[in-house]
């Protein structure tokens, strides 16, 4: 009961900053205004949080009367003043608040925690949908690329950060400082992205691979005890595991061009490099299967549609979920050749026609749609448990052609995947 107490008294605090920071005039009122709402806010327990993000919600939208007299003007005038009038008017006052905040010493840290927080709520909190588009809007333009820090990370990087490397690395999961050191060695690179207002703090990393050609499988790669390459066999440079690591960020764009500005980087280090891809997870593969392996059916060739149906039932797809799959004993090294063949067709059908649509494959879409070309599909390439689970073992390279990426983004866009010949002989 006195703790309810105490958090109501916290959650009016909260909201009574809000209310005078928005009104407060001068830099310096603004400023020690926004510092108390972050404290306010950082004493609020998730009940208090839900209410705070409710009084968000509902009294910092614009007026609608205010908008349909500024709309009907600038329908009447249609000249700039009345088409910035209308700006003005539509903005919600809450994209205000929220630049107040990001004026305190810790305001962008804490907009990004805030945001964090709602997304958590939002499912069962479809009012706070508004909040979070103004959230997104705001943090888009601060988290522009253009502002952005690329920065490499080496074992010389301060221990710090290397344990955020360590635990934020979300695909390829790091065994302790020897495997970390064994990544940042001279044939392994890893770069991430900072921003002035954070840091010590990466926003999304990226961990490459110089080898001498296009790599197949993953445990080559992050092989702890594997030896060092020879830097005059470098060919090829392998995207093998991006990690996002502010969740505050959701939807913002940051992996596209960090991968391009990697890329440029490496080009003009190594000259010799002549080869850029993913060796890449596919995360929603079996799940996929599972639910029958369903496609767009409009959208497939003759060819393909017979090549779909009989795959499917050469796997009897419906008799085994996947997991019972593995816990029979499955495995791809004792798979049978018209098995193996099935699956690699089913896949190739998949991330060549189900990964345009709205529950494609993730990854695949982060590629195609930044202009990669769906390269090669790999059998056997991740033994782990995990990549048994989400794949069967296979992975993807995804192959970027720097001189195509415009072009073939712009083919996705359309939901069209390009695709190699070798995938192609695959269905």
């Amino acid at each position: 009961m006195l703790e309810r107490f105490i958090q109501n008294k916290k959650l009016d605090a909260a909201k009574l900053s809000a209310k005078k920071l928005l009104s407060a005039r001068g830099e310096a009122n603004a400023q020690s205004m926004a510092v108390k709402l972050i404290d306010h806010y950082d004493h609020l327990d998730k009940r208090s949080q839900i209410d705070f993000f409710h009084f968000l919600s509902s009294q910092f939208n614009p007026d609608p009367t205010l908008v349909v007299d500024a709309a009907n003007r600038y329908n009447t005038e249609r000249n700039e003043a009345s088409l910035i009038s209308l700006f003005q008017t539509v903005e919600p006052p809450r994209q205000e608040l929220l630049r107040r905040v990001n004026r305190a010493p810790a305001g962008t840290a804490t907009i990004l925690k805030m945001r964090q927080t709602l997304l958590s709520y939002l499912k069962d909190h479809p009012a706070f949908r508004a909040t979070d588009a103004d959230m997104h809007h705001l943090l888009s333009s601060w988290f522009n690329p253009g502002f952005l820090e690329l920065h490499q990370i080496t074992w010389n990087s301060p221990a710090q950060l290397l344990e955020k490397i360590i635990a934020h690395e979300s695909v390829h999961a790091i065994d302790g400082w020897d495997d970390l050191r064994r990544r940042l060695q001279p044939d392994r690179r890893c770069y991430a992205f900072f921003h002035p207002q954070l840091p010590g703090e990466p926003l999304i990393f990226v961990e490459v691979a110089l080898v001498p050609g296009i790599a197949k499988d993953i445990g080559g790669l992050i092989n702890k005890l594997a030896p060092v390459g020879d830097a005059k066999s470098f060919k090829s440079a392998i995207f093998y595991s991006i990690s996002n690591c502010q969740p505050g960020l959701k939807g913002v764009s940051l992996g596209n061009f960090l991968i391009k500005r990697v890329a440029q980087k490496l080009i003009e280090e190594m000259p010799s490099l002549k080869t850029f891809c993913t060796l890449s997870p596919i995360p929603g593969f079996t799940q996929w299967l599972d639910a029958g392996a369903p496609l767009p059916e409009e959208r497939l060739s003759p060819t393909h549609l017979r090549k779909w149906q009989e795959a499917q039932k050469s796997l009897a797809l419906g008799s085994l979920s996947w997991v019972e799959r593995l816990k029979s004993g499955w495995h791809p090294e004792r798979s049978e050749e018209a098995e193996r063949a099935a699956l690699m067709r089913l896949c190739a059908l998949y991330l060549m026609h189900k990964t345009p649509e709205a529950r494609g494959d993730a990854v695949g879409k982060f590629h195609l749609s930044n202009g990669a070309t769906l390269h090669q599909i790999n059998w056997a390439a991740d033994l782990s448990k995990k990549g048994l689970q989400q794949a069967g073992g296979l992975m993807v390279n995804y192959l970027y052609e720097l001189g195509k990426v415009e072009e073939q983004h712009e083919a996705f866009s359309h939901k069209t995947v390009r695709f190699s010949r070798g995938v192609e002989k695959l269905v």
